[in-house]
């Protein structure tokens, strides 16, 4: 594994750079600014004309034990990805726990539709691969909104892809768009906290995305001087994720 660094580093230091050229203003805090707004404003778009309608049309037919048992599932599913990252991580305790909660859950939970390992004290953890090139050294580069999918940064595409590639359901026709659909209806109540919340939509959902990358790098530990976004909207404090 450590053989792979150099590399993963240098493609990371490489993404970087590549992105930091495209700067669109000369806002040090955030250079790619007027691209992320014009992509925001487009995924918006896309929300409210698309969306949001089929989460409300999903959320109004599904039972809810039927929208928790899906969720269930997909959690499960992710868990595939979560057992490599701390193993790739060298949490090898947490490797075990995150590794016997999918057995559990793949057996006991009738393929993952029930989370029976959170009753047997073996909670969900939330490890992906931009924490991995977090912890390999890779920097983050600056905030970047990608079109359909959201808050990311340049090492953030690079752990999108590496996720993307060990979960089964990348390769099967209709699943991600139904993890997306579930997803989407989960969060329809707290799209109201976002809306009252802010004053200006678009630093709202970057600080906060900032600040919550922040907390999971860390492991559960916002670094000090950085303010909970639900106290502070408008991140006047806020600094970049690592």
């Amino acid at each position: 594994m450590e053989n792979t660094k150099p590399i993963i580093q240098a493609v990371g230091f490489a993404f970087y750079f590549f992105i930091s050229g495209c700067a669109t203003t000369n806002n040090a805090n955030d250079p790619l600014e007027g691209w992320n707004r014009g992509a925001q404003s487009f995924n918006d778009k896309i929300d409210q004309y698309a969306l949001k309608p089929v989460a409300k049309a999903y959320q109004w037919v599904m039972p809810n034990f039927a929208d928790q048992g899906i969720t269930n599932f997909f959690s499960n599913i992710n868990d595939i990805s979560v057992t490599l990252n701390d193993l790739l991580q060298f949490k090898l305790k947490q490797t075990g726990m995150d590794g016997s909660r999918f057995l559990v859950n793949s057996t006991a939970g009738i393929g993952g539709l029930l989370d029976i390992a959170a009753m047997i004290d073996l909670p969900k953890h939330n490890e992906d691969f931009d924490q991995t090139l977090h912890v390999w050294g890779v920097p983050s580069g600056p905030y970047l909104v990608l079109p359909l999918f959201g808050p990311s940064s340049p090492r953030g595409v690079t752990g999108l892809v590496g996720d993307a590639a060990v979960n089964p359901a990348t390769y099967i026709a209709g699943m991600n768009l139904l993890n997306v659909v579930d997803k989407r209806a989960d969060n329809l109540t707290t799209e109201k906290i976002l809306t009252e919340a802010s004053v200006d939509r678009y630093e709202f959902i970057k600080n906060s995305y900032l600040q919550r990358r922040s907390f999971l790098v860390n492991d559960g530990n916002l670094p000090e001087g950085e303010d909970d976004p639900l106290e502070n909207p408008q991140g006047e404090n806020s600094k970049a994720i690592d």
